[in-house]
C-alpha cells in the first residue's frame, strides 16, 4: 500500500485498516511458527504497511 493510497483514506477508514493488517500479521505469524508460511517477505510488507496506517492516523490526530 502506498502513501498516496493511505492519504486519500478518512480516519474511520483507517483505524478499520489498521485492524485488518494487525489481524493478517497475527495469522502470518501463526503460519510461520508452524512452518506453513511460504512468502515470508510478506511479514514485513504487512508490517510496514500498518506503520504507514499508524504514521498517518497519528498526523491527523495531532492535525486536529
Amino acid at each position: 500500500m502506498k502513501m498516496s493510497e493511505i492519504n486519500e483514506l478518512s480516519a474511520e477508514e483507517l483505524q478499520s485498516k489498521v485492524a485488518e493488517l494487525a489481524q493478517e500479521l497475527f495469522n502470518l505469524r501463526f503460519q510461520k511458527s508452524i512452518s506453513q508460511l511460504q512468502d515470508t517477505a510478506r511479514l514485513g510488507k504487512i508490517k510496514r504497511d500498518r506503520a504507514r496506517v499508524l504514521t498517518r492516523l497519528n498526523e491527523l490526530k495531532k492535525a486536529v
